[in-house]
């Protein structure tokens, strides 16, 4: 079949039959009329979520999310949860914690595998469903409303839940770049799926996030600096065509050797809190200057203020 028809089947069903080559300025954006957000990771305890707010307010510098607990939340106490609940409601930051048991802790070895790994990160029975529904209603009854997902099939049994009412209203799920979606049609099935927000992969041409733009209505969390382990790519000067083609989007800032696995891996129950807690400071410096970058090359791109109506700030 010719390329042509195939593509005019996809622009049918609303999936754009090319990368969009040409960039189009997307029309949508955050509820508050904004561009572009700013979202740090690895807030894993909350003495780093205290540099992080400090940071913030020394440099006048909003950070509308945080990417929390990637070790997994399981790993915090009640009262160390409690805390970090408190810290960002008053700080009006959003917080997207990441639960607990999922498939890397499970007895099973495929998924340290070579070959196994590129099955991906799903959830293993209904047990482990369980357990991480388990540890996302305990955040819950904590104060939290925005949660990390990588299984779709958890993404659409979370969201029913919602439907249900076993889960409140208010609460948010996030995609992680470990689901592995890089298309208009994976964005817009987690989009179908009940996602609030999703991560493409980090190292997608501005032509292919154009095109996942034309074909997907959530918010794009878009790796703007990304660990040595995903590539160690620095896109700070992509950042202005980045705001125009994808708003609304967040800008994530994730360097390092390793996120969540491999050596140097930062996100481990056992890495120095001092360490993490210089890093979420450069972060911060890293979005302002981002911001700078969009506002000297693209000024018609605005930045949300801090503390959005919109956003899952926990209810401490």
């Amino acid at each position: 079949m010719k390329l042509d028809k195939v593509s005019a089947a996809m622009e049918r069903l609303g999936i754009p039959g090319r990368d969009a080559y040409h960039l189009p300025t997307s029309t949508r954006r955050f509820p508050d009329g904004g561009w572009y957000r700013m979202e740090v990771s690895g807030v894993e305890r909350p003495q780093v979520l205290e540099a992080v707010v400090d940071e913030s307010q020394k440099r006048r510098m909003p950070i509308h999310r945080l990417i929390s607990v990637v070790m997994g939340a399981t790993l915090l106490d009640k009262a160390e949860l409690r805390a970090f609940a408190q810290i960002a409601a008053q700080a009006r930051m959003e917080v997207i914690l990441t639960p607990g048991p999922r498939s890397a802790w499970d007895s099973g070895r495929q998924l340290v595998t070579p070959e196994g790994g590129l099955s991906g990160l799903r959830f293993r029975g209904s047990d482990q469903l369980r357990q991480v529904i388990a540890d996302i209603m305990r955040c819950i009854d904590l104060g939290f409303r925005g949660f990390l997902v990588i299984d779709e099939g958890l993404l659409w049994l979370l969201n029913e839940m919602k439907r249900s009412g076993d889960i409140p209203a208010d609460v948010v799920f996030k995609v992680s770049i470990y689901a592995g979606h890089a298309s208009a049609a994976g964005g817009r099935l987690l989009e179908t799926l009940g996602a609030s927000t999703f991560n493409p992969l980090g190292d997608l041409s501005l032509p292919q996030l154009a095109s996942i733009r034309l074909g997907c209505g959530i918010p794009l969390d878009l790796h703007i600096f990304l660990a040595e382990s995903f590539g160690g790519f620095n896109r700070f000067y992509d950042g202005p065509e980045m705001a125009r083609i994808c708003a609304p989007c967040y800008f994530k800032i994730e360097p390092g050797p390793a996120c969540a696995a491999g050596p140097g891996a930062l996100y481990k129950p056992w890495t120095s809190v001092d360490g993490l807690s210089f890093l979420a400071r450069e972060k911060v410096k890293y979005a302002q200057i981002i911001h700078e970058l969009i506002q000297e090359n693209y000024p018609e791109a605005t930045l949300s203020p801090a503390g959005g109506a919109d956003l899952a700030i926990p209810k401490a």
